[in-house]
């Protein structure tokens, strides 16, 4: 089983930056496709990147297009997203997802904990 835990969550003000950590255990993260999934209070669970397994596809989410990059090491087991330009909006916990596969589909099958990120003056 694939395990998955978030770093680098906190308070950043307006126009800030944060970079996210997602540090897998357990498998090699060489066969999975990882993404970031959001939640803020009283709303859905949104996807908000992806990477494919190899690192060669990445989908963003519109509202953070621009803004936030997902990269990975696979060497390393870690996923990273480089957050920039952080909105009140972008406020919600964050959580690091793997499905087994080379692609980004909605299908994950493991996830960490999550990380809070807070975007206020």
């Amino acid at each position: 089983q694939l395990q998955l835990v978030e770093s680098g969550g906190g308070l950043v003000q307006p126009g800030g930056s944060l970079r996210l950590s997602c540090a897998a255990s357990g498998f090699t993260l060489v066969y999975y496709a990882i993404g970031w999934v959001r939640q803020a209070p009283g709303k859905e669970r949104e996807g908000v990147s992806c990477i494919s397994s190899n690192g060669g596809s990445t989908n963003d989410a519109d509202s953070v297009k621009g803004r936030f990059t997902i990269s990975r090491d696979n060497a390393k087991n870690m996923v990273y997203l480089q957050m920039n330009s952080l909105k009140p909006e972008d406020t919600a916990i964050y959580y690091c997802a793997g499905r087994l596969g080379r692609r980004c589909y909605a299908d994950f099958g493991s996830w960490g904990q999550g990380t809070q990120v807070t975007v206020s003056s």
